[in-house]
């Protein structure tokens, strides 16, 4: 498991692999492999957009601002198609479906956590000493 320090260093890494999860998803969707959902499209752009915010500087104050403002609507979106899965686990009307890791619940849970994490990294972010070096 790697320690956040070694996790400050990849940051641009990071905010790229959160702007390819957006691309990607946004290309099947496009592509017509997916349905249509208002729900997945906002969390994925949400995502998308955390990482393009990720590639700015983290330790702004407008970059907090725009960035936990969107991961909010992230979160609440993302947390009502969750809790809707629930819903129906609930009345024991849950069903898998064909390709259960295409099931809106369990992609609905990942974007919960990506969203999660990506705001907490960017709070968290510092740069790391070998950054702050280069720069005198």
């Amino acid at each position: 498991m790697p320690s956040f320090e070694i996790l400050l260093k990849y940051r641009i890494h990071i905010a790229l692999l959160a702007i390819a999860i957006c691309v990607i998803a946004w290309i099947t969707e496009l592509a017509g492999l997916v349905y249509v959902c208002p729900f997945c499209r906002a969390q994925r752009t949400v995502i998308g957009l955390l990482g393009l915010l990720l590639l700015t500087n983290p330790q702004h104050w407008l970059t907090r601002w725009i960035a936990s403002t969107l991961a909010v609507l992230g979160l609440v979106v993302g947390g009502m198609q969750h809790f809707n899965g629930w819903k129906r686990i609930m009345a024991g009307e849950f069903t898998w479906g064909e390709y259960w890791y295409a099931n809106s619940w369990v992609l609905s849970g990942c974007a919960l956590f990506i969203i999660t994490g990506l705001i907490l990294y960017l709070w968290a972010w510092r740069p790391t000493p070998s950054e702050t070096d280069s720069d005198q």
